[in-house]
């Protein structure tokens, strides 16, 4: 891959470490997308040990982190966020400082808030109000320090009964949660599975858009292993003035996430 990835006005390109360089421990794969042209990167909630880890690989890389995601539990169990559940809500709040705390140090202000997957022994709106409070409890200390939390709407066939699995419900949840510092993260591999329409949909919700990511339906591969048109989409967000990052947060589908990079070139991004 060439060394520096050319980048349209509008679209940067942000390669997503809890997905792409996995040969290699969390820690190196900030230095291997810098390596691979990236200027940006994100990942989920790393936890542990790895925190010290994350703050000595952007200070020794000079990446810029576009997004990471607060705690959303086990996710291999199952979890996809706890802030809807009165049981364990408290291990997210217990969370966010922590959380804000590393997007402080690292300049990072986008923090993914998922919201959770259903649980048929509360009442759906009771389940719902629970996240919405959390939601804006968080945007609340985030807004302290200039950082914004994004609501993802997510796919149910891979992720279970998750609470908002359109764009449609996840824009609903910003409007009842009524914060400036909240916005849609708009995953279009999510939304391609769910609902379809993507250019009409993100250019009409584009203006609550503070984070895009992007796979290929249907092995969530790179774009150009799938169904969906990426020429026409990222030439939509770049012709709809589009800022802000895209996160590829895809499986590669060869051995290793620099061969995967080539349909960067294909599209004239490298």
């Amino acid at each position: 891959m060439a060394a520096h990835l050319h980048t349209m006005p509008g679209v940067r390109f942000s390669a997503n470490l809890s997905f792409l360089f996995k040969d290699a421990p969390f820690g190196e794969r900030f230095a291997r997308a810098r390596d691979a042209g990236f200027k940006g990167v994100e990942f989920i909630w790393p936890g542990g040990d790895e925190l010290l880890a994350v703050e000595r690989a952007v200070a020794q890389t000079g990446l810029e982190v576009a997004l990471f995601n607060f705690d959303a539990g086990d996710l291999a169990a199952g979890d996809r966020g706890l802030l809807s559940d009165p049981e364990r809500q408290h291990v997210f709040r217990e969370n966010v400082p922590v959380a804000l705390e590393l997007a402080g140090k690292i300049g990072c202000t986008r923090l993914n808030a998922l919201v959770g997957v259903r649980l048929p022994e509360l009442e759906l709106e009771a389940q719902l109000e629970l996240a919405r409070q959390n939601v804006a409890w968080a945007a609340e200390r985030a807004q302290v320090q200039g950082a914004s939390i994004m609501i993802e709407a997510v796919n149910t066939y891979e992720n279970g009964p998750y609470l908002l699995d359109t764009t449609a419900k996840a824009v609903k949840f910003l409007d009842a949660v009524r914060a400036d510092n909240v916005a849609l993260q708009y995953d279009v591999y999510h939304m391609q599975r769910m609902e379809g329409n993507l250019s009409d949909t993100i250019s009409r919700v584009l203006p609550r858009i503070g984070h895009v990511q992007i796979a290929d339906p249907p092995r969530r591969g790179e774009p150009g292993t799938g169904e969906i048109n990426y020429r026409y989409i990222l030439d939509l967000l770049e012709r709809r003035e589009y800022t802000g990052w895209v996160g590829l947060e895809y499986n590669p589908s060869t051995p290793t996430t620099e061969q995967s990079l080539g349909w960067m070139k294909e599209l004239g991004y490298a």
